[in-house]
């Protein structure tokens, strides 16, 4: 199962897809750093890369949370990166109303975990993305059993969208803790191709009393088990100066680790 992403293919047989970014558009500089490092190692490693960044963080813990750079400008930064680096870029849309405009500009636009149940929400990001050719990427809700992500795939699918890449990012386990189920990974395999979100999954949602906390030791062995199960796709946010971020800087990925993480990644997918 797969499919044509911009230059790319995804799923069974094609290349590893790696989803990477900052949690947040902080700003140009930063987003730029970031592509050009990651852009770098990808092709060194023979991996399809796209560029991730968030214009809204709309589901912050706190009222206080900082959210960022809004819709207009956080299209503008993807769009430069876009155009300097020459790589597809992702963001999320939380509103119908984000759909079409993230998906002129986006090759794949992706609908955060709380709302993967949203119906509207997701054949309006369904029909967005096909008219443009497009793809949806969907996060699998910390609250979803794998097998009923199928009916999400039905839902985007019915915007006319048949691009529909799964990723799984952690199941509540008890308050303030996530943990990976790495049989969802084969079942979602089987209606869609899978991407594991190594860097959502050691979140600590809430842990921090007003924000959310993190470990990061944890992405690389998580990252390193799902890699043998078998994913087509990786999401890592990562960011130079984690522990400074706007937002998810906890489970972020320091940015001059990202090499030796992903040259491990290739090593067991080849194995």
């Amino acid at each position: 199962m797969n499919f044509q992403l911009d230059q790319y293919q995804v799923g069974e047989g094609a290349p590893l897809l790696l989803i990477a970014g900052p949690c947040s558009i902080e700003g140009a500089d930063l987003c730029r750093q970031v592509a050009a490092e990651v852009k770098s190692i990808c092709a060194d490693l023979g991996i399809n890369y796209i560029f991730k960044g968030s214009f809204d963080k709309a589901n912050r813990t706190s009222l206080h949370g900082k959210r960022g750079l809004g819709l207009a400008e956080g299209l503008k930064v993807l769009s430069l990166i876009k155009e300097e680096f020459e790589v597809p870029v992702l963001t999320d849309v939380h509103e119908i109303s984000q759909c079409q405009e993230a998906a002129d500009l986006c090759a794949m636009i992706q609908v955060p975990a709380f709302l993967c149940r949203q119906t509207d929400l997701l054949v309006a990001a369904g029909a967005a993305a096909a008219a443009r050719g497009g793809a949806v990427n969907v996060k699998k809700g910390q609250f979803m059993a794998p097998d009923g992500m199928r009916h999400v795939v039905e839902k985007v699918q019915s915007g006319g969208c048949e691009k529909v890449l799964l990723t799984e990012r952690g199941a509540s386990f008890g308050y303030n803790n996530l943990v990976v189920d790495y049989r969802g990974l084969a079942i979602m395999r089987e209606f869609a191709p899978v991407c594991f979100d190594a860097t959502h999954s050691v979140q600590l949602p809430g842990g921090s009393g007003d924000k959310s906390g993190g470990d990061r030791r944890f992405v690389a062995p998580l990252t390193r088990a799902a890699m043998a199960v078998g994913v087509d796709a990786l999401f890592l946010e990562t960011h130079p100066d984690p522990d400074n971020a706007w937002s998810d800087g906890p489970n972020m990925v320091p940015l001059h680790e990202m090499r030796a993480l992903l040259e491990k990644c290739i090593q067991i997918r080849n194995a």
